[in-house]
């Protein structure tokens, strides 16, 4: 029960303090994290003051903050009654889901089938190491198009989860028997830059710019178990040009990095989709790496099939960086500069 007290502000802005109280005395430790930490993050998130008196956690600071901050700390209450961790990612999710225009995290329903991991309206996406929540509105819309259609795509800049959640779905799909393999792969295309003639094994050699999908596996799966399933064949990771000749099937296919995909490759990789299988094409306009001269077959791919509409084009901004807070200063400082 949450009971509040206007007080005037300086600048005739009102403040307010908003008490909320909370039976549980092991989850309010909980909640207020090891040192306050998840309280003080909290603070410097809405530039608010949280005091805590007995059982009752009090917000104090402008009116609007203020409730804010209460609704953030009762969903993130609810969260640990449900046997769920709280962190500062969870906190994050909470606060971006109450910004202007997003869905009430509490009402809102999938469109389309009611899939079993859309749980009391919010998105999940069950591994074997953890579960995987959006953490905006446009990542929740997102993961739904990634369970309802066989072909998606995902764009925008770096750091959008883009990836991440496609290799979520991926791993979802593969434990609950809906496809028998995980087939990842990238262009392989340097990022500005001329490394030569790398050493090693034909592996060893692509296994650099594989790295990112290898990190998004190991949090899902754990190393161990994606080592035993590369070796039994169950998750491959190559380059794009591995992709050739082959058909996709009863797999799930994420293509990432897709912007430094010619045209050729994309129409290659995009006729490789086979019976039981699910494509995902993720990547970023903004960070192109061919040759002066070649076009984008993202570029291409999103003329051509975006009246589909058995596709979906999911679209993300700096908005939706889960990244370092700095990522969506820099690429909005970025796209201006483009602007201008």
């Amino acid at each position: 029960m949450a009971t509040s007290l206007l007080t005037p502000g300086t600048d005739d802005t009102p403040l307010a303090e908003v008490a909320v109280e909370f039976p549980d005395n092991r989850l309010l430790i909980e909640l207020c994290g090891e040192y306050d930490r998840n309280l003080a993050y909290l603070e410097q998130q809405l530039g608010i003051q949280i005091l805590r008196r007995g059982n009752h956690l009090v917000a104090h600071g402008e009116a609007v903050a203020a409730q804010e901050t209460v609704d953030v700390l009762r969903a993130l209450y609810a969260r640990l009654e449900a046997d769920r961790e709280v962190g500062p990612a969870d906190i994050d999710r909470e606060i971006r889901m109450r910004e202007p225009g997003a869905e009430n995290p509490s009402t809102a329903t999938p469109d389309g089938d009611q899939l079993e991991m859309f749980r009391g309206g919010d998105v999940e996406i069950k591994t074997r190491r953890k579960m995987v929540e959006p953490r905006t509105e446009a990542q929740k819309d997102y993961v739904r198009n990634l369970f309802k259609h066989e072909l998606s795509f995902g764009i925008g800049p770096a750091g959008t989860g883009k990836t991440y959640l496609a290799v979520a779905v991926a791993v979802n799909h593969f434990i609950e028997g809906n496809v028998d393999k995980i087939i990842l792969t990238r262009p392989a295309v340097e990022a500005g830059e001329r490394l030569g003639f790398l050493p090693g094994t034909q592996e060893e050699k692509v296994d650099p710019y594989m790295q990112p999908l290898y990190d998004a596996l190991n949090d899902f799966l754990g190393a161990k178990d994606v080592g035993k399933l590369r070796e039994a064949k169950k998750i491959e990771i190559a380059p794009l040009a591995f992709m050739r000749g082959r058909t996709l099937a009863n797999a799930f296919v994420v293509l990432d990095e897709a912007q430094n995909a010619t045209t050729m490759q994309m129409k290659m990789f995009l006729t490789r989709l086979g019976e039981g299988s699910r494509m995902v094409i993720t990547g970023d306009r903004s960070q192109v790496d061919l040759p002066r001269g070649v076009q984008s077959g993202l570029r291409d791919a999103e003329r051509l099939l975006s009246a589909i509409p058995d596709i979906s084009f999911n679209y993300f901004t700096a908005k939706d960086v889960v990244r370092h807070h700095l990522v969506a200063k820099i690429i909005e400082a970025y796209e201006a500069d483009e602007e201008s």
